[in-house]
């Protein structure tokens, strides 16, 4: 099967992407604004670079052509808390996917427990294993989208001490619940690197 991309809808073209890139980590995003927590999952993301020490994800509109509630904010606010989501937190994390009101908060609607954890950022989402602090440093604009790529920036990182397995290495193993195509999954078996033949 070959498929011309310039043939088919948006709608195909994501069903193809987002079963073919996997699996895709999840970021879940607190904004705030007025006092109103704002948590939304967002699957379109990926570490940008480490200097400087960037995210992006893709974040999209309404199907009335607003912004959503978490690109609204950030671009009023500039700041945000990203948390990985573990699978305990698969339930609430999913949830919080309904669309609602800008006035009501994914967090009292669904009971999900917050803290704080970053001065001067939105608290994060109690018993996360990681969570960066992170202020837009730049929204990109690509012709035709209806999606904005948004460059955020580490300020800070939370990781829960059970995710760290050699302090001094810096090395950590979290579990983390992925994306996969309309699906979530663990991920599985952990395969060493092969050598390389001199």
């Amino acid at each position: 099967m070959k498929i011309d991309y310039a043939k088919i809808p948006a709608s195909d073209r994501y069903k193809l992407m987002a079963q073919s890139v996997v699996p895709r980590p999840i970021a879940w995003i607190v904004t705030e604004d007025e006092g109103v927590l704002n948590l939304a999952p967002f699957s379109y993301f990926t570490p940008l670079s480490s200097e400087p020490a960037t995210l992006i994800v893709s974040v999209g509109h309404r199907p009335d052509g607003r912004p959503k509630d978490t690109l609204a904010n950030l671009r009023k606010h500039g700041r945000c808390t990203l948390c990985l989501v573990s699978p305990e937190l698969l339930e609430p994390m999913h949830c919080s996917s309904k669309p609602l009101s800008h006035e009501e908060s994914e967090a009292k609607r669904f009971d999900i427990p917050m803290t704080g954890i970053f001065e001067g950022f939105p608290p994060m989402v109690e018993g996360a294993p990681s969570a960066f602090a992170c202020t837009l440093l730049q929204e990109v604009e690509l012709e035709g989208s209806k999606t904005r790529p948004l460059i955020l920036k580490i300020e800070e990182q939370y990781i829960d001490d059970s995710c760290v397995v050699n302090p001094e290495r810096l090395y950590l193993d979290c579990e983390l619940i992925a994306r996969v195509g309309p699906n979530y999954a663990r991920l599985g078996e952990r395969i060493e690197a092969p050598e390389i033949p001199e």
